[in-house]
């Protein structure tokens, strides 16, 4: 993509639909004339008084306990340094975004037009009654600093400026695995900081508080070495002033065990890497690009532990993995500061999670066979999704020990439970799958690339490496295209079936097309038709290993998409009968919904093997399937034979996989309700279990119900999933969004992941 097309498309994302990344919704009922009266006046009048009596009782009756201010002046900006605060506002509404998605933390975020420290201090303490914490951002040092110092002391608020803490915390914990996995001792271990920022300075004091030296401590800046008879040193980089005479990163670098990197790219070569001690530990963290490349520092030094800021690599030293879950564990017991002891048991919960046996979940979202503890896993992944359930736990407790908590957790087991039920609206399936596509992208047909939406998504797939995609249709109407959305024609293969230049592979695959069809009615006359239709050509492009996995039906109607595709492609092997599901990302959190376009009246068999199935797709989504077979009775409540249907399939289900989590016939709000469920049902398999697949009886109720979701409640749709198939073939809704293809690419990437492994027959 061009620089003019990637500003294009950012633009694009922060004004449309709405402009803006965040937004407030109401939390009450505001339907009739009585709920407005005790949203506003009069009936608001009783909390506004209750407040007035204890201040406490705000936590009680408002928003205050669960919102966060992010605030900035602008003045440290990511990398564009002093921009002024309007221009940060964006930032800012993206660390919103992340509070609410990491951690259910509502978030208004504050610019403030000032460079002077006292009136910056002065307009937060003036606004902090409003809020429940305080988190700091993007503020040069050394302001920023005495900032947070003074609001610390002046407020009885949680207050943390993330960009010094967040850091420090999240590279303490991999800093103490590392070491663990060293075999050294941090107060013996020598430390080369490279920077002396605001987080270089907080880092290296969150190291001597586990125990690291004064002494074994080299700090440097952008003169060099920070050393004890230089001149004119700030009150921070005196702390860290070393007496060894030295002045450069090289001279610091010899026998170090420890190089903490927080500067500049490309300021560590092979030869300052070779001098460090044994097994040595380099956190390059300069971002996008860091103080030495991963890939040349790990072929330099293969006794070395290394950690990067970024993605692409092993050990991701990632802010989100602190500040959403830090806040979450402060602000539920009402602490007053987010205080040492606080980041110190963010610290040790991180790093303790790491040597624990990972979710498959995480192992398929980072495309692993087995994510252990070891050199390239010393911190958690962001999508481990039992963060949510550790950290915030062991900053409240640490909140109350250290005697900051003003309303103590007393039901651990529940506060586990709130936890993980405050994720639920939470799309980080969809981000699990982008993840894992991206690990081993496979070639994709995009079978209608001649119309704009699919060939926008095959762009969005390419540039971010989601699949490597091929494009089908009209050479001359597709390249076209391409012109207008800025896509290099050079960076993808594009095919017109139809063409002069295919009429050899056109006719191979005609010729196995026909061989295989020949007592079927089909000629080899017709065989060369059909293979001038693209349909036909993309499956056989899949059939002959030409592409990995195919996409198609954006505007064809899904019948006839599916007949060439069982035509060619077929069934997997020990399957009779192929089916699709919808994952819906709902605020409750992932749900799978079978048959949604295949079988219009199953059997009870049928809807067996649709939910062993479907099943087997929630596993491959590093889910464990919770599977109610949905009817308009329940439990036999019903004896006509539309209800029997179900109830012979879970019947079926029990006998043959009686380890399957299934039940039913059950209707849906049962099966979701899990209340409901226990009181009325409680003999029921599904009681005490998250319901995350529902299977219907037939398909007009499928069909309706994840359509219905989708329009009504914004739930985002990836689906329909072909199941069943011998190949990675999908079929798109007709007139799909970008969104939602791209979506479908990554399913198709997934599934061909799937497929190439040792294949397992279906029961």
């Amino acid at each position: 993509m061009s620089k003019d097309s990637k500003r294009r498309e950012a633009l694009v994302y922060h004004a449309k639909p709405k402009p803006g990344k965040i937004e407030v919704v109401p939390t009450k009922k505001y339907a009739t004339q009585r709920d407005l009266s005790l949203a506003y006046s009069p009936g608001v009048a009783i909390p506004c008084l209750e407040i007035e009596k204890d201040k406490e009782n705000a936590y009680k009756y408002t928003a205050k306990g669960n919102l966060v201010a992010v605030i900035s002046n602008g003045t440290a900006v990511l990398g564009l340094g002093d921009i002024g605060p309007l221009a940060s506002k964006p930032v800012m509404e993206g660390k919103g975004l992340l509070f609410k998605i990491f951690a259910d933390i509502d978030v208004f975020d504050i610019e403030v037009d000032t460079k002077d420290v006292e009136a910056f201090i002065q307009t937060v303490k003036n606004i902090a009654p409003t809020f429940g914490g305080i988190n700091l951002e993007d503020i040069k040092a050394p302001e920023a600093f005495e900032i947070e110092r003074r609001l610390k002391e002046e407020l009885d608020i949680p207050v943390m400026h993330d960009d010094q803490h967040g850091t420090a915390i999240i590279s303490a914990a991999a800093l103490l695995n590392a070491l663990g996995i060293a075999k050294k001792k941090i107060e013996k271990v020598k430390i080369v900081i490279s920077g002396a920022g605001a987080a270089a300075v907080s880092c290296t004091k969150l190291y001597k508080s586990f125990g690291a030296k004064a002494e074994n401590i080299v700090m440097l800046d952008s003169k060099g070495v920070i050393r004890a008879d230089r001149a004119n040193l700030s009150v921070e980089k005196i702390e860290f002033a070393t007496k060894r005479k030295i002045d450069t990163l090289k001279e610091a670098m010899k026998d170090a065990d420890v190089f903490v990197g927080l500067s500049i790219a490309n300021i560590v070569d092979v030869q300052m890497l070779k001098s460090m001690a044994k097994r040595p530990i380099v956190f390059a963290m300069a971002n996008p690009d860091p103080e030495i490349e991963y890939d040349l520092a790990v072929s330099a030094r293969k006794d070395l532990i290394m950690a990067t800021g970024r993605s692409d690599h092993p050990n991701q030293v990632n802010n989100v993995l602190g500040f959403p879950f830090i806040f979450r564990g402060a602000l539920d017991v009402r602490a007053t500061k987010i205080n040492e002891a606080m980041k110190m048991a963010a610290v040790k919960a991180l790093a303790e999670l790491a040597k624990e046996p990972v979710p498959e979940q995480v192992n398929i979202a980072y495309g692993e066979t087995k994510l252990n503890f070891g050199p390239e896993y010393i911190i958690p992944k962001p999508f481990d999704p039992r963060l949510i359930a550790r950290v915030p736990p062991a900053v409240a407790k640490a909140a109350m020990e250290s005697g900051v908590a003003k309303s103590p957790i007393l039901d651990w087991v529940r506060y586990e439970e709130e936890l993980l039920n405050r994720m639920g609206n939470d799309n980080k399936i969809s981000r699990l799958l982008m993840n894992r596509a991206k690990m081993d992208p496979k070639k994709v047909v995009f079978a209608e690339a001649d119309q704009l939406d699919v060939l926008k998504a095959a762009q969005i797939t390419q540039e971010e490496g989601i699949a490597i995609p091929i494009l089908l249709g009209r050479k001359d109407v597709i390249i076209e295209l391409m012109n207008e959305i800025d896509f290099d024609e050079d960076l993808v293969t594009i095919i017109d079936p139809k063409s002069d230049e295919e009429k050899e592979r056109r006719e191979r695959y005609a010729d196995v097309y026909w061989k295989s069809r020949y007592r079927s009615g089909v000629t080899k006359y017709d065989a060369q038709n059909l293979l001038r239709e693209r349909n036909y050509f993309a499956a056989m492009m899949v059939n002959e290993g030409d592409a990995d996995a195919l996409l198609s039906g954006y505007s064809r109607a899904y019948p006839t998409v599916v007949k060439p595709m069982l035509e060619l492609i077929g069934m997997a092997k020990g399957v009779d009968r192929i089916a699709a599901t919808n994952l819906m990302n709902t605020s409750r959190g992932p749900l799978f919904i079978s048959d949604t376009s295949i079988n219009i009246d199953p059997s009870a068999k049928d809807l067996a093997k649709i939910a062993m199935m479907t099943s087997k797709t929630v596993r491959m989504f590093g889910m464990e399937p919770v599977i109610a077979m949905i009817s308009y009775a329940n439990f036999g409540s019903s004896k006509n034979e539309r209800a029997r249907k179900v109830k012979e399939a879970v019947a079926i289900l029990h006998r043959s996989n009686p380890e399957l989590i299934v039940d039913g016939e059950i209707q849906t709000d049962f099966a979701l309700n899990k209340e409901m469920l226990q009181s009325k049902f409680p003999f029921s398999k599904l009681v005490g279990k998250k319901v995350n697949t529902l299977i219907y009886p037939n398909l007009e109720s499928a069909n309706g119900t994840y359509k219905l979701l989708k329009e009504m409640n914004n739930a985002d749709s990836i689906g329909p999933i072909m199941m069943g198939m011998r190949k990675p073939v999908h079929i798109l809704q007709l007139g799909a969004s970008v969104e939602e293809i791209v979506n479908m690419a990554a399913v198709a990437v997934v599934d061909a992941q799937e497929k190439g492994k040792k294949p397992k027959t279906v029961k």
